[in-house]
């Protein structure tokens, strides 16, 4: 089995801001002349086309990656309604296979220098027989990074998912904060007490946005506390 190259990117919770970190993550390595796909491998809520069921966050990342790549290696288990997605696989009659989702990855590695593959939900969402996202994470063996959407409860949130990360025995690369709350109390106390909580490295805080842009998403991430691997510009 190959060693990926890249992140696993996951959240507090479903709706914190994943695949809009994601899609900043992919765009800042771009203008660091890295070649990167992003992966969403599960995806609830999708819509019927005609060249079959597509998922807008997929879709967001299919856009900004730096490499062409079909989208059925891109999100193979798209689901259409917007539900947990090991109901909605059951429902659909699909067995959500990891060993598929990882031959995938590696495929898509041989044509690209990161891999940024989005999960779905919270850290342990249920996926399959095979698992939940912390097993999807671990079939994967990528550094995790954790979206923390700040709201009310994020605190109890992003400590229990930092701790369930790292009984995990996967490494915690860094997390970054989303302001998707316009309205949240205390902001900068509660950023305090994570920056203070959590030993692995903020990345960043990404604004709250009406409507996704990729320009001040990837302004606000910090690649240098990743501490990348020296590689050869592309």
């Amino acid at each position: 089995m190959s060693q990926l190259q890249g992140y696993f990117i996951t959240g507090t919770d479903t709706g914190v801001g994943k695949t809009w970190v994601s899609c900043g993550l992919i765009t800042a390595l771009q203008r660091r002349n890295q070649r990167v796909i992003g992966m969403k491998p599960i995806a609830s809520g999708c819509q019927r086309t005609p060249a079959g069921l597509r998922n807008d966050d997929a879709l967001r990342l299919q856009a900004v990656s730096t490499v062409e790549a079909p989208y059925d290696s891109i999100n193979p288990y798209p689901f259409e309604p917007p539900i947990a997605p090991h109901i909605a696989a059951r429902e659909a009659g699909v067995e959500i296979a990891f060993a598929r989702i990882r031959a995938l990855a590696e495929a898509l590695a041989l044509h690209a220098d990161y891999l940024i593959i989005e999960g779905v939900g919270g850290w342990r969402a249920p996926l399959c027989r095979d698992g939940d996202v912390a097993a999807l994470a671990a079939a994967l063996n990528l550094p995790v990074v954790l979206v923390v959407g700040i709201r009310l409860g994020c605190l109890n949130h992003a400590f229990l998912s930092v701790e369930a990360i790292s009984a995990s025995g996967l490494q915690l690369a860094g997390w970054v904060g989303s302001l998707i709350d316009p309205y949240t109390e205390r902001v900068t106390d509660n950023l305090e007490t994570l920056k203070q909580g959590i030993a692995a490295p903020c990345l960043g805080i990404t604004p709250f946005l009406p409507a996704f842009a990729i320009e001040p998403l990837a302004a606000c991430l910090h690649l240098e506390a990743l501490l990348l691997p020296q590689r050869p510009y592309s």
